[in-house]
């Protein structure tokens, strides 16, 4: 069965750190862009970061830009969002893509997991 499936979220205090994995079963990682999106409640769904197959490059929204990290390990077939000073609006649940490209539209991706909550609260 050809899957993503995300885990590593849970409740944090604002300013606090998560890391979200997101991990393929059925398939290989190895060729594939990954894409992580958002959705608050009440929210359209909205782009996070991207990482590309070839190059490794990585984008982020500007919500986000300079406190997440985004990474793969190929080996492991898993890609890695590393969320450091996390905000309340950070609160969402946050889903991983799989595609060739990266793309702005969520279901432009091959693959599509099915979420981890992510709650930022004191």
């Amino acid at each position: 069965q050809l899957q993503l499936v995300e885990s590593g979220g849970g409740l944090v205090q604002p300013g606090g750190s998560l890391r979200l994995s997101c991990a393929a079963s059925g398939f290989s990682l190895d060729y594939y862009a990954i894409g992580w999106f958002r959705q608050a409640p009440g929210k359209e769904r909205e782009g996070v970061s991207c990482i590309s197959s070839s190059s490794g490059s990585t984008d982020f929204a500007d919500a986000v830009k300079g406190r997440f990290i985004l990474s793969r390990d190929n080996s492991k077939n898993t890609v890695y969002l590393q969320m450091n000073s996390l905000k309340p609006e950070d609160t969402a649940v946050y889903y991983c893509a799989a595609g060739l490209y990266c793309y702005n539209y969520y279901y432009a991706y091959d693959y599509r997991g099915q979420g981890t909550q992510v709650t930022v609260s004191s």
